[in-house]
């Protein structure tokens, strides 16, 4: 009775891990050759996995993305798709986003660009790190309605603190100078400060044609490439 009392304690505070725990030792016997220090240690461990497990499932729900179960582990990497495994995984486990770095994804329809890039924005949110997926080619009409229903401002002080934002098919459908200037602001909010994701079937070097404004353009992708990283998927689609 009296841990029936301390369980429903637990989850009143906001413990539920702890009071899991709590439940499954008074369910095993062996448990009770544990020391006191030992059973609160496992106590505390489980709370911290619970939150942990709770934190990236709220991560990978906000982050949005077009490819949720993509995961970097099964990441295809057969010869013919220009990409090599050790490449990615040495991005993925380094410093790329506390860096602020942009990751620059280009080749065919169909290559799995978009794939690759939600693999990596999954790895983020599974390191505690928050994303959120974008298609450039939505942007401008996301824009006219927060502009015009005054949520703008604050919907860009929210990209501004997203550790990483993915922005699909880059270059697919021509901007608006309004979409054009915005983009701008985004972009240099993140500047060497938060990561940046682009997957784009245009090559690089086609990006400041794109854009249009040839001061933009230039603004843009200076802080675009200040510190970035580059694959080129090349192969047959996917699809």
């Amino acid at each position: 009775m009296m841990m029936n009392t301390t369980i429903e304690q637990l989850r009143e505070l906001r413990l539920p891990g702890m009071a899991t725990g709590l439940q499954e030792q008074l369910s095993q016997a062996a448990m009770t050759a544990l020391s006191f220090e030992e059973r609160l240690s496992l106590l505390v461990e489980r709370e911290v996995h619970w939150r942990n497990d709770k934190r990236q499932t709220r991560l990978l729900k906000d982050a949005k993305l077009k490819y949720s179960q993509a995961s970097i582990e099964d990441l295809n990497t057969s010869a013919g798709r220009g990409l090599e495994r050790k490449a990615v995984m040495s991005l993925a486990l380094g410093n790329w986003i506390a860096s602020g770095h942009s990751v620059l994804i280009t080749g065919a329809t169909g290559v799995g660009k978009s794939w690759l890039a939600c693999a990596l924005a999954q790895y983020a949110c599974r390191r505690g790190h928050s994303a959120f997926y974008q298609r450039v080619p939505r942007l401008g009409e996301e824009l006219r309605i927060r502009h015009g229903n005054g949520t703008f401002g604050k919907w860009l002080l929210q990209l501004a603190k997203t550790d990483v934002l993915l922005l699909d098919d880059w270059g697919m459908a021509g901007i608006d100078s309004q979409t054009r200037a915005d983009l701008l602001e985004i972009i240099d909010d993140r500047a060497a400060n938060k990561a940046t994701i682009i997957t784009s079937q245009l090559p690089i070097d086609h990006w400041h044609a794109w854009i249009g404004d040839a001061t933009i353009a230039d603004a843009m992708l200076d802080r675009l490439m200040q510190r970035h990283h580059r694959f080129t998927l090349t192969g047959d689609s996917l699809r």
